[in-house]
């Protein structure tokens, strides 16, 4: 994750691309999730909060009724255009399909959006697990609501953003990165109830505890529209289904899973112990004990690649070797199959833990990881 501005550089390639200023500049943060994964969709909860790293989109009203995108990290810096009352699931292809959705879904909920020039660009890496796309389309949904006079709240907006990922990019993704991205606060991670998408601030600062939480990009791309993300996801409603109860969340504990077998059994015990293990780590942080979250984080990374088994080599390398040099906890974060491991350790351990990964990475013959220290940010907002 770069430490760069991307404010100024969607500027700049909205001045060169399109040859005038922008009308302004929106951006908005990367997300990690501290702990909760693969819930969201299952009704369930999830601990995620925003981070420093951002994209941002310059943008300006057009008269001529087109949607025109260029991004200084994707499409070789061309310009995709597409005519918004002809956009359809599907029409728009790769990087640009993000910020065409949301366009699509707001009008298709009514709002007048017209026509509007987008410049991208961006100091969060895309496919890191990280939650790019959901950055993407909050920071292109603000810009374009604000362009053409839609008031669109921001928990609509998060809907809207998410069914342009459903629907029109084809991503079968759950509503958490868009809400972590338009409401994450400084100093809090958010306790989201995925059923009701109630947001609750939970007091979370590694600094303010002697702990530093590191993300580890491991340099393995992922990507959540291929099949085993979808796969994942129709064995948690087929698992739902055999046990009668409207989503995975409703089963109470592991003990209420004894009518089912095999991998859906496997599936359905990592989401109903994860939201236990979410609503754990939420006391602990109410009750000033963040360091003891680290067990938590851990048992989440084991249930991840043994049950739900969405993990990746590099990721499993990365969380032994963390654990191995000090670390209270670490896990896999994100949709899995690819990008970032969390790591929480004591502040004074924080360099151990780095060199440990790195180290690993080295003796793999892997490319060296991206290590980082972060803590809760900012929602997305208009920067200029």
């Amino acid at each position: 994750m770069s430490r760069r501005d991307p404010e100024s550089g969607a500027e700049r390639r909205f001045a060169a691309r399109f040859g005038s200023a922008p009308a302004g500049v929106w951006s908005a943060p990367g997300r990690v999730n501290l702990i909760g994964e693969h819930t969201d969709y299952n009704d369930g909860f999830a601990l995620p909060f925003a981070i420093g790293a951002r994209v941002a989109v310059a943008a300006a009203r057009r008269a001529d009724g087109l949607l025109a995108v260029t991004s200084g990290q994707a499409g070789g810096g061309e310009i995709t255009v597409a005519r918004i009352a002809d956009l359809a699931p599907r029409s728009v292809p790769g990087w640009a399909a993000y910020p065409a959705g949301v366009a699509w879904a707001m009008r298709a909920a009514g709002y007048p959006v017209g026509g509007v020039s987008l410049a991208v660009d961006a100091s969060l890496h895309a496919g890191a697990g990280l939650s790019s796309s959901a950055a993407l389309e909050c920071a292109a949904g603000l810009a374009i609501a604000e362009l053409h006079g839609c008031a669109v709240g921001r928990p609509e907006l998060a809907v809207l953003a998410r069914r342009a990922e459903n629907e029109f990019v084809g991503a079968p993704t759950g509503i958490m990165d868009q809400l972590a991205v338009l409401l994450g606060r400084p100093g809090h991670a958010l306790l989201l109830d995925c059923r009701s998408r109630a947001v609750v601030p939970v007091p979370f600062d590694p600094a303010a505890a002697d702990l530093t939480l590191l993300v580890i990009d491991t340099r393995a791309r992922h990507e959540l529209t291929g099949g085993g993300y979808a796969a994942r996801r129709l064995a948690c409603e087929d698992a739902a289904r055999e046990l009668g109860v409207p989503a995975l969340r409703d089963v109470a504990d592991a003990g209420g899973l004894g009518g089912l077998g095999g991998s859906l059994l496997r599936r359905a015990r990592h989401v109903v112990t994860e939201d236990r293990r979410v609503l754990r780590a939420v006391e602990l942080l109410r009750a000033g004990r963040a360091a003891a979250i680290g067990p938590l984080l851990t048992a989440s990374h084991v249930s991840l690649r043994d049950d739900f088994e969405v993990s990746w080599p590099e990721a499993d390398a990365a969380v032994e070797a963390a654990l191995g040099a000090g670390a209270l906890g670490a896990r896999m974060t994100g949709g899995g199959f690819g990008g970032s491991v969390i790591a929480l350790a004591p502040a004074d351990a924080a360099g151990s833990v780095r060199d440990a990964v790195t180290g690993r990475f080295a003796r793999h013959g892997w490319p060296e990881p991206g290590i980082t220290a972060v803590a809760p940010g900012p929602a997305a907002a208009r920067a200029r």
